[in-house]
């Protein structure tokens, strides 16, 4: 049987970017750290986007109407 790809989580990696910011914004650490923390939390800001992004494309995909793809908000797609 194939491995799944072992991806991150939504969730977690958002808690992982709050936890980061939190750092960083308390002031307690170095130049050093800050800049490795700033560094982890973009990368994991990219990831997101990019989690958004598929979230929102499935969205589209699945309001297909008469096969052609309608861009609907999400909101309106479900009424």
């Amino acid at each position: 049987m194939p491995k799944k790809e072992d991806k991150p989580n939504f969730e977690s990696s958002l808690e992982k970017l709050e936890g980061i910011v939190r750092e960083l914004e308390s002031g307690e650490k170095g130049l050093e750290e800050s800049l490795e923390l700033f560094g982890n939390g973009v990368t994991l800001a990219k990831g997101l986007t990019a989690q958004l992004e598929d979230a929102k494309h499935n969205v589209e995909v699945l309001t297909k109407e008469g096969g052609k793809l309608a861009r609907k908000p999400f909101a309106e797609a479900q009424g």
